[in-house]
């Protein structure tokens, strides 16, 4: 699954810390989401959904489903 997370967290001029720690996560989790590396729970999506003020499918996305 790929997501905007980065970018999302660029835009806020946030760092990986920043997240994490507004999240309650470690940075390292941070990170593996990120890098696609390990997708998060549903409550901690809904969690980056409305720290964002937008919606799960807006921050992550079937990356088969763009290739079509």
């Amino acid at each position: 699954m790929k997501n905007r997370l980065r970018v999302l967290r660029a835009e806020r001029q946030w760092s990986q810390a920043d997240l994490a720690q507004r999240l309650e996560v470690s940075r390292q989790s941070v990170n593996a989401i990120e890098t696609g590396k390990f997708d998060p729970s549903l409550p901690l999506a809904f969690r980056l959904a409305r720290l964002f003020d937008t919606t799960i499918e807006a921050i992550f996305f079937d990356e088969a489903e763009n290739a079509e």
